[in-house]
């Protein structure tokens, strides 16, 4: 899971949500109004889709795993607990079949004594305040109690397919950002940039964040990543401030 920014609604769009939620509240905010409401909106959703796909990782990946392709539409506030919010933009993420119909459902855990809850949503907040990934094992260390509810509901951890997938990709992009790096030094601009598209867009986006952010922990980098990857990644954020 990474970072996400959230583009602004066209004017139009808006007040198109905005039109449907007031009707859902006409008709009495409920799960059933909220999700017959949702059924029936074929256009919105068309285009709320595109600009969440634009919005996701990689080639589509789901925002919460980040391996699978994203195909759902998700209510990061079900549409049970919140019916106003079924059209609400700031409540839309892109998420695979797995993540938002075996796993999330209608789950939506919160703290007992504040209330707050308790998943970590990329498009407001940055996931490594709450998750910690080992590039070594692939699997997922809770830092807080949002990063604890967040492996649980998303089953991060228990997905061997994810942990496996996270585990090879910090295999593959050693591999890349050192392609890179032999390109970059032979001078094939060509090369080279099809090395950085391939970062731009491999599966696993949150397993590339883990290996650029090790580049501000040396004494660690070194260990893990190990010196030949660790200088191309010092060459890749001199000529790259994306890879940064």
């Amino acid at each position: 899971m990474i970072p996400l920014q959230r583009p602004p609604l066209r004017p139009a769009l808006l007040a198109e949500l905005t039109r449907r939620t007031e009707a859902i509240r006409t008709n009495g905010p409920s799960t059933a109004t909220g999700r017959a409401a949702w059924r029936g909106a074929r256009q919105p959703k068309a285009q709320l889709r595109l600009m969440l796909r634009q919005m996701a990782p990689g080639l589509e990946r789901c925002m919460y795993c980040g391996d699978n392709l994203g195909t759902d539409i998700d209510h990061f506030e079900p549409i049970a607990r919140a019916p106003l919010r079924t059209f609400d933009w700031q409540n839309h993420l892109l998420a695979c079949a797995h993540c938002n119909s075996n796993h999330k459902r209608d789950r939506f855990p919160c703290d007992p004594v504040t209330g707050d809850h308790l998943l970590v949503d990329p498009s407001r907040e940055d996931p490594a305040d709450h998750l910690l990934l080992y590039l070594e094992s692939g699997a997922y260390d809770p830092l807080t109690a949002k990063g604890e509810a967040t492996i649980d509901v998303f089953a991060l951890n228990a997905r061997a397919e994810l942990v496996r997938g996270r585990r090879m990709m910090f295999t593959v992009v050693k591999a890349v950002v050192q392609g890179w790096h032999r390109s970059h030094l032979a001078g094939a601009a060509a090369q080279a940039g099809e090395y950085l598209d391939a970062l731009r867009l491999l599966h696993n986006a949150d397993v590339l964040r883990a290996v650029l952010r090790l580049r501000h922990r040396p004494e660690l980098a070194a260990a893990v990543l190990g010196p030949e990857v660790l200088l191309a990644l010092e060459q890749l954020a001199k000529v790259s401030r994306e890879f940064g």
